[in-house]
């Protein structure tokens, strides 16, 4: 499963919909632009899966259109999905924060959970980052690089500190 599953089901959890209507409320609420070629074989799988239910609505003129909506499996499958943060897909900025956009469907364990994930990939992506900044020696820009994204870890450790302190919160 990957952040896009989560977006399809987030958006199902709202409402049903056809699949151009849900396509472009996930691109108005998150920016991620979702072609037919991701968007519909995720919409059959989660049919398939019991996830999702497909209804056929009729159109005057033109040829029916699929409406999609959520069951009781898909909520559980994206709460599911919503905390667990593998250790593989901790480090991958976008699968962090699909899930921390959604906390308020966690509790705040759960919350924890995924936050303690993120902070064990971060620290160890920072210990890398110093490594490489050892080695880098004389070369200037590579160094200033490596310097900018240990900052940036540094800052991201620290905004992890403060959404620990807010995700305890029921």
């Amino acid at each position: 499963m990957s952040f896009i599953d989560i977006l399809v089901l987030r958006h199902l959890f709202a409402g049903p919909a056809h699949g151009y209507e849900l396509r472009k409320r996930i691109q108005a609420t998150v920016g991620v632009v979702l072609n037919n070629n991701t968007l519909y074989p995720a919409l059959r799988r989660f049919d398939e899966a019991g996830a999702v239910t497909k209804t056929a609505e009729q159109q005057e003129s033109r040829p029916p259109r699929h409406v999609y909506a959520l069951t009781d499996l898909g909520r559980g499958l994206l709460h599911d999905m919503l905390a667990e943060l593998p250790a593989d897909e901790a480090g991958d900025d976008i699968e962090f924060l699909t899930r921390a956009g959604q906390f308020q469907l966690l509790t705040p364990a759960e919350r924890l959970g995924v936050l303690t994930a993120r902070d064990i990939a971060i620290r160890a992506h920072l210990e890398r980052l110093r490594m490489l900044c050892e080695r880098a020696g004389g070369e200037r820009w590579g160094r200033l690089v490596t310097e900018e994204l240990i900052r940036r870890s540094e800052a991201e450790l620290a905004w992890l500190a403060s959404l620990r302190a807010e995700a305890r919160r029921p």
